[in-house]
């Protein structure tokens, strides 16, 4: 039985990719694929090809960089023992989370200075117009404090 290859249009139609993007994971030497047709010019990726554009897609999508991705994935071509595989996932994962709940206190504190914006605005808001409804003319007031 042949192995099942693919072309790059394959390929891109699959993951949803540009063939520019699969062009760069090879140039980043995440995938290598065979060359044939005239001078070389037509890309025939492998399963072990398309594999790999899977996982670097898998990783992207947890955040870690093409770099990491790469290292991680070249692993797994030589899986005598997992265990160094492994613990490098773990580090990986661990940074990228550390990273990721960084940023996600800072979105916190973001949003929680929007919502104490949007109260006085909205009281500020509420008292101008209080102040239309009396009659009273309410001298304008600076809405954001330095």
């Amino acid at each position: 039985m042949v192995p099942p290859t693919f072309s790059i249009s394959d390929l891109a139609k699959e993951f949803d990719l540009t063939t520019r993007a699969i062009r760069f994971y090879e140039d980043m030497g995440l995938l290598s694929p065979e060359r044939s047709g005239a001078g070389d010019r037509v890309r025939v990726y492998s399963a072990r090809d398309r594999t790999r554009l899977k996982l670097t897609l898998r990783a992207k999508r947890l955040g870690l960089s093409l770099s990491d991705a790469k290292g991680i994935i070249d692993m797994y071509d030589s899986p005598r023992d997992t265990t160094a595989q492994l613990q490098k996932f773990l580090e990986v994962l661990a940074t990228n989370k550390t990273q990721l709940l960084e940023r996600l206190a800072d979105l916190q504190a973001n949003l929680d200075e929007i919502k104490v914006h949007e109260k006085e605005a909205q009281a500020l808001l509420e008292k101008a117009q209080s102040g239309r409804t009396t009659g009273h003319k309410s001298k304008p007031r600076r809405v954001v404090s330095a």
